[in-house]
């Protein structure tokens, strides 16, 4: 499987910003891949070492569009946990 196409895009909810702080970056991943290849492509992609990666199934909700139901598709979540001195600038530090 190729890096680029482990790695969805990131997750950019209030929870997943807090943790930016602390080291911690959240990423939408491809469901098939494994911790070993999650924590492979962040390190090649962003050029970065990661301590740890954990991960969440996160299972289709139920959607209606008035008469219709249909499901959303799963998806997988990656908290990948970075070594100590290393970040990923998720938002650019071009001021503000």
């Amino acid at each position: 499987m190729d890096i680029y196409s482990i790695i969805k895009s990131p997750v950019i909810t209030e929870k997943a910003t807090k943790d930016i702080a602390e080291g911690k970056v959240c990423f939408w991943v491809d469901v098939r891949a494994n911790k070993q290849e999650i924590k492979r492509a962040v390190e090649k992609i962003f050029n970065v070492k990661v301590d740890s990666v954990n991960t969440q199934i996160v299972p289709g909700k139920l959607r209606r569009m008035g008469r219709f139901a249909g499901k959303t598709p799963m998806r997988k979540k990656a908290y990948v946990k970075l070594k100590e001195g290393h970040t990923i600038d998720m938002f650019g530090s071009g001021g503000v």
